[in-house]
Protein backbone atom coordinates (compact mmCIF):
# COMPACT_ATOMS: atom_id res chain seq x y z
CA UNK A 1 0.00 0.00 0.00
CA UNK A 2 1.80 3.34 -1.05
CA UNK A 3 2.33 6.08 1.50
CA UNK A 4 -0.81 8.40 -0.57
CA UNK A 5 -3.48 5.53 0.14
CA UNK A 6 -2.41 4.81 3.66
CA UNK A 7 -2.94 8.76 4.43
CA UNK A 8 -5.96 8.81 2.42
CA UNK A 9 -7.58 5.93 5.15
CA UNK A 10 -6.06 7.50 8.35
CA UNK A 11 -8.20 10.64 7.81
CA UNK A 12 -11.45 8.95 6.23
CA UNK A 13 -11.43 6.91 9.79
CA UNK A 14 -10.85 9.71 11.48
CA UNK A 15 -13.53 11.65 9.85
CA UNK A 16 -16.18 8.60 10.75
CA UNK A 17 -14.91 8.88 14.05
CA UNK A 18 -15.03 12.30 14.38
CA UNK A 19 -19.07 12.23 12.84
CA UNK A 20 -19.57 9.92 15.13
CA UNK A 21 -18.47 11.22 18.36
CA UNK A 22 -19.88 14.40 17.43
CA UNK A 23 -23.70 12.99 16.85
CA UNK A 24 -23.45 10.97 20.15
CA UNK A 25 -22.82 14.65 21.94
CA UNK A 26 -25.63 15.88 20.36
CA UNK A 27 -27.43 13.21 21.01
CA UNK A 28 -26.71 12.90 24.62
CA UNK A 29 -27.43 16.87 24.76
CA UNK A 30 -30.90 16.76 22.88
CA UNK A 31 -31.89 13.93 25.39
CA UNK A 32 -30.79 15.21 28.45
CA UNK A 33 -32.50 18.93 27.79
CA UNK A 34 -31.47 21.33 30.45
CA UNK A 35 -29.51 18.62 32.66
CA UNK A 36 -33.01 16.58 33.52
CA UNK A 37 -33.85 13.18 32.82
CA UNK A 38 -37.13 11.17 31.98
CA UNK A 39 -38.74 10.37 35.46
CA UNK A 40 -42.21 10.29 36.88
CA UNK A 41 -43.93 13.39 37.07
CA UNK A 42 -46.60 13.70 39.61
CA UNK A 43 -49.02 16.90 40.18
CA UNK A 44 -49.57 16.23 44.06
CA UNK A 45 -46.17 16.13 45.32
CA UNK A 46 -45.36 18.75 47.61
CA UNK A 47 -42.42 20.65 47.78
CA UNK A 48 -42.01 21.30 43.69
CA UNK A 49 -42.45 23.65 40.70
CA UNK A 50 -44.18 22.12 37.76
CA UNK A 51 -43.50 23.73 34.32
CA UNK A 52 -43.50 23.63 30.87
CA UNK A 53 -39.80 22.28 29.85
CA UNK A 54 -38.65 24.59 26.74
CA UNK A 55 -35.22 23.61 26.58
CA UNK A 56 -34.35 22.60 23.24
CA UNK A 57 -34.14 18.78 22.41
CA UNK A 58 -36.60 15.65 23.32
CA UNK A 59 -38.41 17.20 26.10
CA UNK A 60 -39.30 20.32 24.69
CA UNK A 61 -42.58 21.19 25.57
CA UNK A 62 -43.16 18.22 27.98
CA UNK A 63 -44.52 19.23 31.60
CA UNK A 64 -41.35 18.99 33.80
CA UNK A 65 -40.34 19.55 37.69
CA UNK A 66 -37.99 20.93 40.23
CA UNK A 67 -37.50 21.02 43.80
CA UNK A 68 -39.22 24.18 44.94
CA UNK A 69 -36.17 24.79 47.33
CA UNK A 70 -33.68 24.08 44.75
CA UNK A 71 -34.87 25.19 41.54
CA UNK A 72 -31.63 24.97 39.94
CA UNK A 73 -31.63 21.51 40.36
CA UNK A 74 -31.87 19.00 37.37
CA UNK A 75 -35.76 18.99 36.27
CA UNK A 76 -38.00 15.97 36.24
CA UNK A 77 -39.25 15.60 32.81
CA UNK A 78 -42.20 13.60 31.85
CA UNK A 79 -44.16 12.34 28.75
CA UNK A 80 -46.98 15.12 28.58
CA UNK A 81 -46.98 17.63 25.92
CA UNK A 82 -47.90 21.04 26.46
CA UNK A 83 -48.44 24.60 25.20
CA UNK A 84 -49.59 25.91 28.31
CA UNK A 85 -50.03 24.49 31.64
CA UNK A 86 -51.39 24.69 35.54
CA UNK A 87 -51.93 22.91 37.99
CA UNK A 88 -52.92 22.56 42.24
CA UNK A 89 -53.77 19.79 44.07
CA UNK A 90 -53.32 16.84 42.08
CA UNK A 91 -55.34 18.45 39.06
CA UNK A 92 -53.56 20.12 36.02
CA UNK A 93 -54.88 21.90 32.76
CA UNK A 94 -52.86 21.09 29.62
CA UNK A 95 -53.57 23.39 26.67
CA UNK A 96 -52.33 22.04 23.12
CA UNK A 97 -52.84 23.46 19.99
CA UNK A 98 -54.05 21.12 17.23
CA UNK A 99 -54.48 21.54 13.71
CA UNK A 100 -53.68 24.05 10.69
CA UNK A 101 -57.15 25.28 11.71
CA UNK A 102 -56.43 26.95 15.05
CA UNK A 103 -58.06 25.12 17.38
CA UNK A 104 -56.86 23.95 21.14
CA UNK A 105 -57.14 20.50 22.76
CA UNK A 106 -57.57 21.36 26.49
CA UNK A 107 -56.88 18.13 28.81
CA UNK A 108 -57.72 17.59 32.83
CA UNK A 109 -55.57 15.84 34.13
CA UNK A 110 -55.24 13.66 37.66
CA UNK A 111 -52.15 13.66 39.61
CA UNK A 112 -50.60 11.14 37.80
CA UNK A 113 -51.29 12.69 34.55
CA UNK A 114 -53.68 10.55 33.21
CA UNK A 115 -56.64 12.49 31.09
CA UNK A 116 -59.56 13.17 33.36
CA UNK A 117 -61.22 15.08 30.31
CA UNK A 118 -61.01 16.92 26.98
CA UNK A 119 -62.69 20.04 25.63
CA UNK A 120 -61.73 21.04 22.12
CA UNK A 121 -62.12 24.18 21.54
CA UNK A 122 -61.43 27.03 18.85
CA UNK A 123 -57.98 29.55 19.00
CA UNK A 124 -54.58 29.07 20.46
CA UNK A 125 -53.68 28.58 23.33
CA UNK A 126 -53.40 31.29 26.42
CA UNK A 127 -54.52 31.41 29.90
CA UNK A 128 -54.38 28.72 32.31
CA UNK A 129 -55.90 28.62 35.89
CA UNK A 130 -56.46 25.96 38.45
CA UNK A 131 -58.05 26.85 42.35
CA UNK A 132 -56.18 26.09 45.30
CA UNK A 133 -58.56 23.05 45.65
CA UNK A 134 -57.95 21.64 42.26
CA UNK A 135 -62.01 21.96 41.95
CA UNK A 136 -62.16 24.91 39.58
CA UNK A 137 -60.71 25.12 36.64
CA UNK A 138 -60.52 27.56 33.80
CA UNK A 139 -58.58 28.35 30.47
CA UNK A 140 -58.24 31.43 27.80
CA UNK A 141 -57.38 31.01 24.14
CA UNK A 142 -57.20 33.33 21.35
CA UNK A 143 -59.65 33.08 18.81
CA UNK A 144 -58.61 36.32 16.57
CA UNK A 145 -55.29 37.24 16.44
CA UNK A 146 -52.72 36.40 18.95
CA UNK A 147 -51.23 39.21 20.76
CA UNK A 148 -52.94 42.06 23.40
CA UNK A 149 -51.14 44.83 21.71
CA UNK A 150 -53.40 44.23 19.02
CA UNK A 151 -56.99 46.12 18.50
CA UNK A 152 -58.96 43.04 16.87
CA UNK A 153 -57.82 40.64 19.49
CA UNK A 154 -60.74 38.16 20.83
CA UNK A 155 -60.62 35.29 23.08
CA UNK A 156 -63.00 33.01 24.71
CA UNK A 157 -62.44 31.91 28.63
CA UNK A 158 -64.41 28.77 29.86
CA UNK A 159 -64.94 27.42 33.28
CA UNK A 160 -65.13 23.78 34.49
CA UNK A 161 -66.03 22.68 37.84
CA UNK A 162 -65.08 19.26 38.53
CA UNK A 163 -67.20 18.43 41.28
CA UNK A 164 -70.32 18.83 39.02
CA UNK A 165 -68.65 18.33 35.76
CA UNK A 166 -70.81 21.57 34.74
CA UNK A 167 -68.04 23.55 31.77
CA UNK A 168 -69.41 27.10 30.72
CA UNK A 169 -67.60 27.46 27.17
CA UNK A 170 -67.58 31.14 27.27
CA UNK A 171 -68.00 33.50 30.07
CA UNK A 172 -69.45 36.53 27.77
CA UNK A 173 -72.66 36.37 28.94
CA UNK A 174 -71.96 36.65 32.57
CA UNK A 175 -74.31 39.66 33.72
CA UNK A 176 -71.82 42.89 34.18
CA UNK A 177 -71.83 45.62 36.35
CA UNK A 178 -69.68 48.49 35.25
CA UNK A 179 -68.88 51.72 37.12
CA UNK A 180 -72.24 50.85 39.36
CA UNK A 181 -74.39 49.71 36.19
CA UNK A 182 -75.42 47.13 34.08
CA UNK A 183 -73.13 47.14 30.90
CA UNK A 184 -74.11 44.93 27.52
CA UNK A 185 -71.46 45.27 25.11
CA UNK A 186 -70.84 43.42 22.09
CA UNK A 187 -66.88 44.17 22.53
CA UNK A 188 -66.61 41.95 25.70
CA UNK A 189 -64.02 40.13 26.06
CA UNK A 190 -62.65 38.21 29.11
CA UNK A 191 -59.23 36.42 30.12
CA UNK A 192 -57.04 35.49 32.87
CA UNK A 193 -59.21 33.97 35.59
CA UNK A 194 -58.02 33.96 38.84
CA UNK A 195 -60.18 31.96 41.58
CA UNK A 196 -60.10 32.57 45.40
CA UNK A 197 -60.25 29.60 48.34
CA UNK A 198 -64.03 29.59 48.37
CA UNK A 199 -64.39 27.84 44.84
CA UNK A 200 -66.55 30.49 44.17
CA UNK A 201 -65.54 34.23 43.93
CA UNK A 202 -62.92 34.51 40.90
CA UNK A 203 -61.03 37.71 39.45
CA UNK A 204 -60.71 38.40 35.71
CA UNK A 205 -59.60 40.71 32.79
CA UNK A 206 -62.42 42.60 31.01
CA UNK A 207 -61.83 44.35 27.91
CA UNK A 208 -64.61 46.79 26.31
CA UNK A 209 -64.43 50.03 24.29
CA UNK A 210 -60.28 49.90 24.56
CA UNK A 211 -60.40 49.98 28.47
CA UNK A 212 -59.51 46.59 30.44
CA UNK A 213 -60.97 46.15 33.83
CA UNK A 214 -60.29 43.87 36.89
CA UNK A 215 -63.44 42.41 37.54
CA UNK A 216 -64.91 40.12 40.96
CA UNK A 217 -67.22 37.52 39.77
CA UNK A 218 -69.66 35.25 41.78
CA UNK A 219 -70.04 31.91 40.11
CA UNK A 220 -73.11 30.98 41.92
CA UNK A 221 -75.07 33.97 41.67
CA UNK A 222 -74.14 34.30 38.15
CA UNK A 223 -72.60 37.66 38.42
CA UNK A 224 -69.44 40.34 38.01
CA UNK A 225 -68.61 43.71 38.38
CA UNK A 226 -65.44 45.84 37.71
CA UNK A 227 -63.46 46.69 40.56
CA UNK A 228 -60.47 48.82 38.69
CA UNK A 229 -59.24 50.14 35.52
CA UNK A 230 -55.53 48.97 33.54
CA UNK A 231 -55.47 45.47 35.25
CA UNK A 232 -54.79 42.46 32.99
CA UNK A 233 -54.26 38.94 33.86
CA UNK A 234 -54.61 38.98 37.40
CA UNK A 235 -53.41 35.80 39.72
CA UNK A 236 -54.79 36.02 42.96
CA UNK A 237 -52.01 35.24 45.80
CA UNK A 238 -52.03 32.32 48.09
CA UNK A 239 -53.54 34.18 51.30
CA UNK A 240 -56.08 35.79 48.73
CA UNK A 241 -55.36 39.21 49.97
CA UNK A 242 -53.35 40.76 47.14
CA UNK A 243 -53.64 40.55 43.01
CA UNK A 244 -50.49 40.21 40.71
CA UNK A 245 -51.48 41.44 37.62
CA UNK A 246 -50.02 43.23 34.22
CA UNK A 247 -50.48 46.98 33.65
CA UNK A 248 -50.34 48.94 31.13
CA UNK A 249 -47.81 51.78 31.33
CA UNK A 250 -46.74 52.00 27.41
CA UNK A 251 -48.63 52.72 24.77
CA UNK A 252 -45.08 51.39 22.92
CA UNK A 253 -45.08 47.91 21.75
CA UNK A 254 -41.61 47.83 23.35
CA UNK A 255 -42.05 48.04 26.47
CA UNK A 256 -46.18 48.01 27.46
CA UNK A 257 -46.82 46.56 30.56
CA UNK A 258 -45.03 46.23 33.66
CA UNK A 259 -45.70 44.10 36.98
CA UNK A 260 -48.13 45.40 39.61
CA UNK A 261 -49.67 43.88 42.81
CA UNK A 262 -52.72 45.44 44.29
CA UNK A 263 -54.00 45.06 47.89
CA UNK A 264 -57.39 43.90 47.56
CA UNK A 265 -58.09 45.36 50.97
CA UNK A 266 -56.82 49.25 50.22
CA UNK A 267 -56.70 48.60 46.58
CA UNK A 268 -53.25 50.29 46.81
CA UNK A 269 -50.88 49.55 43.65
CA UNK A 270 -47.46 48.34 43.99
CA UNK A 271 -44.64 48.24 41.25
CA UNK A 272 -42.58 45.25 41.07
CA UNK A 273 -39.03 45.74 40.66
CA UNK A 274 -39.08 43.48 37.44
CA UNK A 275 -37.97 46.06 34.72
CA UNK A 276 -38.95 44.04 31.60
CA UNK A 277 -42.41 43.77 29.98
CA UNK A 278 -44.27 41.00 31.46
CA UNK A 279 -47.02 39.77 28.88
CA UNK A 280 -47.95 36.67 31.30
CA UNK A 281 -50.11 35.72 34.07
CA UNK A 282 -47.89 35.95 36.78
CA UNK A 283 -47.76 33.28 39.51
CA UNK A 284 -47.29 32.87 43.15
CA UNK A 285 -43.54 31.03 44.17
CA UNK A 286 -44.91 32.01 47.91
CA UNK A 287 -47.18 34.49 50.05
CA UNK A 288 -44.09 36.66 49.17
CA UNK A 289 -42.62 35.96 45.97
CA UNK A 290 -44.21 36.17 41.99
CA UNK A 291 -42.81 33.85 39.10
CA UNK A 292 -43.22 34.74 35.73
CA UNK A 293 -42.53 33.63 32.26
CA UNK A 294 -39.99 35.59 30.09
CA UNK A 295 -38.45 35.33 27.15
CA UNK A 296 -34.70 35.14 26.49
CA UNK A 297 -33.41 37.79 23.63
CA UNK A 298 -32.09 35.26 20.70
CA UNK A 299 -35.11 32.68 21.64
CA UNK A 300 -36.01 30.61 24.39
CA UNK A 301 -37.89 31.76 27.82
CA UNK A 302 -36.76 31.23 31.27
CA UNK A 303 -39.09 31.48 34.49
CA UNK A 304 -37.75 34.63 36.87
CA UNK A 305 -38.63 35.72 40.37
CA UNK A 306 -39.35 39.21 42.23
CA UNK A 307 -40.46 40.44 45.63
CA UNK A 308 -44.36 40.89 45.88
CA UNK A 309 -43.50 44.12 47.50
CA UNK A 310 -41.56 46.01 45.30
CA UNK A 311 -38.33 45.26 46.65
CA UNK A 312 -34.90 43.51 46.19
CA UNK A 313 -33.89 42.55 42.23
CA UNK A 314 -35.64 39.81 39.98
CA UNK A 315 -33.42 36.68 40.03
CA UNK A 316 -33.37 33.70 37.08
CA UNK A 317 -35.62 30.84 38.87
CA UNK A 318 -36.08 28.13 36.11
CA UNK A 319 -34.00 28.30 33.03
CA UNK A 320 -35.69 26.83 29.68
CA UNK A 321 -38.90 26.84 31.26
CA UNK A 322 -42.27 28.79 31.42
CA UNK A 323 -46.16 28.09 32.63
CA UNK A 324 -44.85 27.97 36.40
CA UNK A 325 -47.00 26.51 38.77
CA UNK A 326 -45.69 25.80 42.71
CA UNK A 327 -46.94 23.34 44.54
CA UNK A 328 -47.17 23.56 48.27
CA UNK A 329 -48.23 21.29 51.40
CA UNK A 330 -51.95 21.88 51.81
CA UNK A 331 -53.09 23.20 55.18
Amino acid sequence: MSARNRLLILLVTALVAATTVTGYVLRSRADSGAGGASGVVRLDTAGQILFRDTAPGAAFGRIASVPLDRPGAPRTTGTVLCDRLYAAHGTGICMQRKGPVPSTHVTVLDRDLHQVRQVKTEGFPNRARVSASGTMLSWTTFVQGDSYLRDDFSTRTSILDTRTGHLVNSIEQIPLTLDGKPYHAADLNYWGVTFAADDNTFYATARTSGRTYLIQGDLRKWTAHTLRTNVECPSLSPDNTRIVFKKRVNASANRPWQLYVLDLATMKETPLAEEHSIDDQAAWLDDHTVMYGLPRHGGGWDVWATPADGSGTPRLLIHDANSPAAVTPQH
